[in-house]
């Protein structure tokens, strides 16, 4: 090895490479999940759906890029998380390439849905569960870090959509897509590693004595962390809260364009909750590094719950741009510091499969709240109930966090 390249690697610790790696997953899986918004209308013009039901996919991929980490966070525990990475990103580019010859709604749900579900669940908790093992001190900026790539990707992909489906139309949308994904995504997972002591460092960089024990992670077994209240009180509030977290991602743009919104106008909406989730993730996980992380925990999901009140009142574009950027911030915050709150409480032996279980709850949350929305849309011609529910919801799971907190 040269001098040059010795001289590299001690300036720039490997974890800020993972933390990279694991943007760039989340940015290409997300990104492209979270541009569904632009493409409802189209879809449900092409296939003379209803909102409902064509919001079902959306409902039916976030049901699977949530809930399968219960398997894949074990997997990448016990097999590495670079692996489930590449599948994960592979099956994304797949997924998206598969909906844009879809001939009927049946089989954007197969393709999308499942496609594009599965392969977020396959890389999205590996690669954050491999981020909180690179680090303890500075654990819940890398983390707000690695999964900012959400929201870049949702300010930045949704409107790339909404371009390319009035000049190509969403078939050759989701081509792109899909190429962007097999190209950028599975190139970026080639980076993920999941220890520092394979190069021979401690977490945070801090080099690692070369007569020091090679001992297992330190951290709490499985069974005996869902067992705990602090467990059980993170995940009760997490899916009561996903009822409504998802909600925005998929009726924001209807809801707007319904209230006279150009559609052109509408569709950076989403954005706007992506430029929110980014500093989110960038400012407050940082800030919950000094001030405590499990408190600042109660406070992302009690800004939920008020801006979906913003949500309830609004009705033009500057209003709703104003609860697009709050909702972002706030729950940018939730997702940089989930994972690491659960890494602080139970260390990061087994990290991923714990992080894994966790999302279980978002998964029917997200499989149950936006798809209830579009079919209560459809009864009322309302969002009010649903966003509401998401406030009280929101509400709920704060006072939920907050009593469970303390050992």
């Amino acid at each position: 090895m040269s001098g040059a390249s010795v001289l590299f690697q001690s300036r720039i610790f490997y974890g800020w490479f993972v933390v990279a790696a694991a943007f760039a997953v989340t940015f290409v899986g997300f990104g492209s999940a979270y541009s569904f918004g632009a493409f409802l209308a189209a879809l449900q013009h092409d296939f003379a759906a209803s909102r409902g039901s064509v919001s079902v996919i959306f409902s039916l991929a976030g049901f699977f890029y949530f809930g399968l980490g219960i398997i894949t966070g074990p997997l990448a525990d016990r097999w590495g998380s670079r692996v489930l990475a590449v599948i994960g990103m592979i099956l994304v580019g797949v997924g998206l390439l598969a909906a844009s010859m879809a001939r009927s709604l049946a089989e954007v749900y197969l393709a999308y849905g499942l496609g594009v579900g599965l392969g977020i669940g396959c890389s999205y908790v590996p690669t954050v569960g491999a981020v909180q093992r690179w680090f303890v001190r500075r654990r819940g900026f890398a983390s707000g870090l690695a999964v900012s790539g959400i929201g870049v990707g949702t300010l930045v992909l949704p409107p790339v959509a909404a371009l390319l489906i009035e000049a190509v139309g969403w078939r050759a949308t989701y081509v792109i897509f899909g190429g962007f994904a097999l190209v950028v995504g599975t190139g970026m997972s080639l980076m993920v590693e999941d220890d520092p002591r394979d190069r021979g460092l401690r977490p945070d960089g801090d080099p690692l004595p070369p007569d020091e024990p090679r001992l297992p992670s330190a951290g709490t077994s499985v069974r005996q962390a869902i067992r705990s209240r602090r467990f059980v009180g993170l995940y009760a509030a997490s899916l009561i809260a996903a009822f409504g977290l998802f909600v925005p991602f998929v009726h924001l743009v209807p809801y707007a364009i319904d209230h006279g919104v150009p559609q052109s106008s509408a569709v950076l909406l989403v954005g706007t909750i992506g430029a929110g989730s980014t500093a989110g993730r960038f400012l407050l996980g940082g800030l919950a590094d000094r001030v405590g992380r499990p408190l600042s925990l109660v406070a992302m999901f009690a800004g939920m719950g008020l801006a979906a009140l913003v949500w309830a009142s609004s009705t033009s574009l500057w209003a709703l741009a104003v609860f697009a950027g709050f909702h972002g911030l706030f729950y940018g915050g939730y997702v940089a510091l989930a994972p690491a709150v659960i890494s602080d409480y139970f260390g990061g032996r087994n990290a991923a499969s714990l992080i894994g279980i966790l999302y279980t709850s978002v998964a029917f949350g997200t499989l149950i709240g936006p798809s209830a929305a579009g079919f209560a849309f459809d009864v009322s011609h309302s969002y009010m109930l649903p966003i509401l529910a998401s406030a009280c919801a929101n509400v709920v799971a704060a006072s939920i966090t907050a009593a469970t907190s303390r050992a």
